[in-house]
């Protein structure tokens, strides 16, 4: 389940990567404009961090990363840093299961990685928090 796109050898459009997520693609479609129309964000297609990861949708602002979102089978998933000061205020905010991803995220210097899966439309409003909170905007 939530299979990811792991042949590097097939490069995927942006409109395979939004098909192949299923019954979330118009998820996907609604946080792409978020992120593109909010931050200006440019996108890329990519296979980053590894075989494991598969490929991705690049989110960035000029050279600042916000988020790579990963096509899987039926969902996506953001993989995005943030710092704990960034996490902690919005943390109050969040749902339980944005709380659960933040209290597991892979820690790393003064924060963390964050692995949040979208399955269902009340994902997306702590997705967006989180994505605000990570470029200080609220």
């Amino acid at each position: 389940m939530y299979e990811r796109l792991l042949d590097k050898t097939i490069s995927p459009t942006f409109d395979d990567l939004i098909a192949y997520s299923g019954c979330t693609k118009n998820l996907w479609i609604e946080l792409d404009k978020y992120i593109t129309e909010t931050f200006s964000a440019q996108k890329q297609i990519r296979f980053p961090y590894g075989n494991k990861y598969g490929w991705s949708c690049k989110y960035s602002l000029k050279s600042k990363h916000i988020c790579d979102i990963f096509a899987e089978n039926g969902a996506f998933t953001l993989h995005f840093r943030m710092s704990t000061v960034q996490i902690d205020s919005v943390y109050e905010e969040l749902s339980e299961y944005a709380k659960d991803v933040c209290d597991n995220k892979y820690a790393c210097s003064g924060g963390g990685w964050l692995e949040y899966r979208v399955l269902t439309q009340s994902h997306m409003g702590d997705a967006k928090k989180l994505l605000a909170a990570k470029l200080n905007l609220k």
